[in-house]
């Protein structure tokens, strides 16, 4: 409870509440301590603060903070003061003034009273009294106040609105009384307020559940959205979010990159009305410039089956300043929907408009990720006499397309092919610039006629001036990039069969050799990383594939899988599975390395995997004419 604050004329009391349920509690607590301890005693001296007076303040302080926790949602902020009578604590006041707070009027009589004041951070929502509250779903909170209250009112700030009222410490006499005595008064107005009233209009029944379960059906409405990264499943779960909890029917627009609207969703409680309804809001679509929430929209006769009509609000898709579309709600049977429907059809399609946008947000990220990372590896493999190739890549990574493992196989001219695997360090969007920038380069530089090792010092020069370029941009920030490369050079013998291969391995697991009669060794000799000194020393290696013998290729993502100590490559493991691969074609070489790579540990594999595998083939002799 806030601290009592004795002043000239009256007496002050404040607490903050948070907005939630324990709310109306602590401010029933805090009005009725204010109330019955020694400062409201002073204050009202001669006069008596009787219990129904305290009863009184109790209860409507009770309904004012319900009333704010539920419909604003905001923390709140109550304020208890106790105005003294006409005596020496009035002095100084007018015969039509009395002391209180600026939001009550200053033509109230002079007697002593006890003013309440209950304020929320929701200044835009309407406060409606009377009968007319209990039409929009809002109970009969401000109707009591209305019949006990000596008078109350509303006073709406810029960031905030407060309602207050005020009760008498003592009782009237007949001028401020209609009927003869003021108990008799206060307990016929009460009842009359309690009484059933017979609504002007037919009440929408939806009203009563979202007074009772609206903000748990938002929790479980932003709990759906949240997460969902395709526009159109967002659509699809706002409709049975909505239908039939909020309405008979809803429709859902999205705009298109044109600017217009598509109707991307209709859904209706009767499956067998969605055609025909889809139809009808073809026909007619809401404007794109939908500014206000919750506008009217005509009713359209093939949404009931009765004809009797009913209730069509449009809600704008709106987030971070950007229209994403329209929702569409209709209710049958109701000529208006209750503000209590319409505020949390509201609160939903803020949710929805959020949700639309951060899946339009990923879409595009996606689609550009997914261009870049084609652009990392070639669109086919040549095909090369005399060879048989097969290549088995995994990026690792979901949704990843390309990682940082790369791989080429392309023609450079006179009857040689060229071929490549490579592993960046890290699996980052820099990477994958390295992995370009490495593909692209190697191709380039053999096309120009760069043997082996030419190619490869060249790259690695490229490499180590990047690195510098960017620790000067960059500095401490600025990481190195280390590539592991294996890279050579196919030369086929058409007439005899077999192939003659040159190629160096840059810090590389070394490929392997499978000869017709199951030896396997490492067809390279083991040698730096690229990107680590300026002046390298690259060498190549050169040997001839006979008929039937295959040369393995693999990335670090096969040799170093992991089973907890051991890895894959340990004692010559990838050996031992190669050695049993004897006989088989090139494809069912990669497949056999691959399953056994996966099946080496019951753990995923967490790093990109690669496999190129060559195999030379007999020469085909040409068919003679008999």
């Amino acid at each position: 409870m806030g601290a009592l604050f004795p002043l000239a004329r009256e007496s002050v009391s404040r607490t903050t509440l948070p907005g939630s349920v324990r709310a109306p509690g602590a401010a029933r607590a805090f009005v009725r301590t204010a109330l019955t301890g020694r400062s409201a005693a002073e204050s009202f001296a001669p006069t008596t603060l009787d219990e129904r007076s305290i009863d009184d303040a109790v209860l409507l302080v009770s309904e004012l903070v319900t009333n704010a926790v539920l419909h604003a949602g905001t923390r709140v902020e109550v304020v208890c003061r106790l105005q003294p009578g006409p005596d020496a604590a009035m002095e100084g006041f007018g015969p039509e003034e009395t002391a209180g707070p600026d939001d009550v009027p200053r033509d109230v009589p002079r007697r002593p009273g006890i003013v309440i004041e209950v304020a929320d951070l929701h200044p835009a929502s309407t406060v409606y009294g009377g009968p007319e509250s209990q039409r929009r779903g809002r109970g009969r909170g401000l109707q009591l106040i209305g019949a006990l209250a000596e008078s109350w009112g509303v006073t709406y700030h810029r960031t905030r609105k407060a309602v207050w009222f005020r009760l008498d410490a003592e009782r009237a006499g007949s001028e401020f009384d209609a009927v003869p005595t003021s108990a008799l008064g206060r307990e016929l107005r009460f009842a009359e307020t309690l009484a059933p009233i017979a609504p002007r209009e037919q009440r929408d029944p939806t009203a009563d559940w979202v007074d009772r379960g609206g903000p748990s059906f938002l929790a479980e409405a932003s709990e759906l959205l949240t997460g969902q990264l395709d526009e159109n499943m967002v659509a699809a779960l706002a409709g049975q979010l909505l239908v039939p909890r909020l309405a008979d029917w809803c429709a859902v627009w999205l705009t298109t990159e044109s600017g217009g609207l598509q109707l991307a969703r209709v859904w209706h409680s009767d499956e067998h009305r969605i055609d025909a309804l889809r139809v009808s809001l073809e026909r007619h679509p809401p404007p794109t410039g939908l500014g206000s929430a919750g506008t009217s929209w005509p009713w359209p006769g093939v949404a009931d089956s009765q004809g009797a009509g009913g209730s069509a609000v449009c809600f704008p898709l709106i987030a971070h300043g950007r229209s994403h579309g329209v929702l569409l709600l209709g209710r049958a049977g109701v000529p208006r929907m209750a503000e209590g429907v319409v505020r949390l059809s509201e609160d939903v399609a803020r949710r929805v408009a959020q949700a639309v946008a951060t899946a339009r947000q990923y879409t595009r990220q996606a689609t550009i990720s997914r261009a870049l990372q084609r652009r990392q590896l070639p669109m086919s493999l040549a095909h090369i006499p005399g060879v048989d190739t097969a290549i088995v890549y995994e990026p690792h990574g979901e949704g990843q397309t390309v990682g940082g493992d790369f791989y080429d196989l392309f023609p450079m001219g006179d009857r040689r092919w060229c071929f490549l695997l490579g592993d960046v360090q890290g699996s980052d969007p820099e990477a994958m610039s390295v992995t370009g920038l490495a593909r692209h380069l190697v191709r380039l530089l053999a096309r120009e006629g760069h043997g082996v090792e030419s190619v490869l010092n060249r790259l690695n020069q490229a490499l180590v001036e990047e690195d510098a370029e960017a620790a000067e941009i960059d500095g401490e920030q600025s990481r190195p990039r280390f590539l592991s490369l294996l890279y050579g050079e196919l030369e086929p013998d058409p007439g005899g069969g077999g192939t003659r291969c040159t190629l160096a391995s840059a810090g590389h697991p070394l490929p392997l050799r499978l000869t017709t009669r199951g030896a396997v060794a490492p067809a390279a000799s083991p040698q730096m990383l690229l990107g680590i000194d300026e002046n390298p020393d690259f060498h190549a290696d050169t040997l001839a594939l006979e008929p039937g013998e295959t040369l393995l290729c693999v990335t670090d993502g096969v040799t170093e899988r992991r089973n907890g100590l051991r890895q894959l490559d340990d004692d010559d493991g990838l050996s031992d599975i190669l050695r049993e691969c004897v006989g088989l074609g090139a494809k069912a070489v990669a497949e056999r390395v691959r399953r056994a790579t996966h099946d080496f540990s019951p753990e995923p594999i967490d790093d990109d995997l690669a496999v190129l595998v060559l195999e030379a083939v007999p020469a085909v002799e040409p068919q003679r004419m008999a």
